[in-house]
């Protein structure tokens, strides 16, 4: 813990205390830390394997012949979900009032800005940095720069760094489980705010992005929004630690998920999983809901269908944050594993009762996370079966024969895929050459490795936090260069 005479500006969370409590007039809350199945998903579970094996053993062609046809149908769905969204992003924000300003907005609320950090010494001081640049009324602005404990030698860089009066360092107290949803907690029990925003290490919100999240919950007179999502945006840094290929498959994914997925979603009023950054709440339902699950590695998954079990909508802005991506395989590996992990988590949280959720929830639900799930789970498969069709068909000297409704419903998957991805590439200004779309499919199969790595630290380490590296980004570059 700081001595005394470190913490002159540092608010330090007494050990005893606990983050706020769910509204106990709300339906109870479902959290990631009860491991383990329910009664009704071990049925479920259970009967579908029976039915497979005993499938299996009597007639096993005609078993693996469904399930094949099964995922088939399934990537067709898929496939004709993701053109449906596209013609249902749009270029405008969904809702039913457009601000053509963000900077006319009228007696701003007050502002709670959260930002939990853990070991990013080299990153606070820039983050610092480009909170002071936000252009909102400081007399309605508060910070709290959340860091745990024992880090000290973060403490130390941000106690060096000058801040704004209204940002201010809160030393969260030693506890279980080490996240940053339970850091969060801890910031949203001192916020005082009307509105509240969470930023991440290596965030450089636009400066107006406040502003327009104000100004829209504004233009919400029934008060139907909890959250508004900003889109994300990647650009790359330029140093050793940069992978090519993969940031720029990163910032193709990042683009066609907010750019395109997301925006198509809060226009046909279905939720969606929260982006782990630049989320713009209206506090009251954020306690309603107890805040962040703790447990959860993806607690923003988590987070956007608890809302909407509570009967709230979600929206999306259009001013950007922009952020680096992880980096080398190193980087990006854990980062991808833990949101894996997070997403079955959040399935599995979810679909212990379904009442709540309802058929609208469950769709979207299952064509967000589910669908993430499947594809990461075969997308190497998918290229492997390919790759060992033509090299059989090579070897024996043979024309290629593929089963042609196998083939087409590949193609039709992977054509729709690329299609969001260049959509969402040209509104994001990321760019996405014939070169990007060929090696596309190696960079989605990497999925499939992190998909296992994901399901094993599921059953031996559900709570870990895989924390991402993060380095200052003086020589970001834009993402039309990316």
């Amino acid at each position: 813990m700081p001595k005394p005479d470190r913490v002159i500006s540092v608010f330090v969370m007494p050990r005893d205390f606990a983050p706020p409590q769910i509204d106990l007039t709300a339906p109870a809350r479902i959290g990631a830390r009860r491991r383990g199945m329910t009664v009704g998903q071990a049925i479920v579970t259970f009967a579908l394997i029976a039915a497979f094996v005993a499938s299996a053993i009597r007639t096993p062609a005609q078993a693996f012949g469904a399930v094949l046809t099964a995922l088939q149908v399934g990537f067709l769905i898929l496939a004709a979900w993701r053109i449906y969204l596209i013609a249902a992003s749009g270029h405008r924000p969904p809702d039913e009032v457009s601000i053509r300003d963000p900077a006319d907005a009228r007696n701003p609320p007050r502002y709670t800005i959260l930002a939990a950090l853990h070991d990013e010494a080299e990153v606070v001081g820039q983050l610092i940095e480009r909170l002071a640049g936000i252009d909102y009324p400081p007399d309605r602005l508060e910070a709290f720069l959340l860091l745990e404990a024992h880090d000290l030698e973060t403490l130390d860089a941000a106690e060096a760094c000058d801040r704004p009066d209204w940002l201010k360092i809160m030393v969260v107290p030693p506890g279980r489980p080490l996240t940053k949803p339970r850091a969060l907690n801890h910031g949203l029990a001192r916020a005082t705010g009307d509105l509240l925003v969470i930023y991440d290490a290596e965030d450089d919100p636009d400066p107006l992005q406040l502003r327009e999240a104000a100004a829209r919950f504004a233009a919400d007179k029934r008060g139907a929004y909890a959250c508004l999502q900003s889109p994300l945006r990647i650009r790359r840094r330029n140093d050793r630690r940069a992978s090519p290929f993969l940031d720029r498959q990163f910032a193709v994914e990042y683009a066609a998920l907010f750019e395109v997925k997301l925006p198509a979603m809060a226009r046909l009023g279905l939720p969606f999983p929260l982006g782990g950054t630049s989320n713009h709440f209206r506090i009251g339902p954020l306690l309603e809901v107890g805040g962040w699950d703790a447990w959860n590695v993806t607690e923003d998954a988590d987070l956007g269908f608890e809302l909407w079990r509570r009967g709230w909508r979600l929206g999306v802005l259009t001013r950007p944050t922009y952020e680096t991506p992880p980096g080398d395989l190193d980087n990006w590996l854990p980062q991808r594993v833990r949101w894996l992990k997070g997403y079955m988590q959040t399935w599995g949280v979810h679909t212990r009762d379904l009442r709540t959720l309802g058929l609208r929830g469950l769709f979207a639900m299952s064509m967000t996370i589910g669908a993430g799930l499947v594809s990461a789970a075969g997308h190497a498969v998918a290229l492997a079966w390919v790759l060992a069709w033509v090299l059989v068909s090579v070897t024996a000297g043979l024309p290629p024969a593929p089963p042609l409704f196998s083939m087409s419903v590949l193609v039709l998957a992977l054509a729709a895929a690329w299609l969001q991805c260049a959509i969402g590439a040209y509104r994001g200004r990321v760019p996405y050459g014939p070169w990007d779309m060929i090696a596309a499919p190696a960079y989605w199969s990497l999925l499939t490795l992190a998909f296992v790595h994901a399901l094993w630290r599921l059953i031996r380490e559900p709570f870990a936090w895989d924390k991402t590296t993060h380095h200052r980004d003086e020589d970001a570059q834009p993402a039309a260069i990316v």
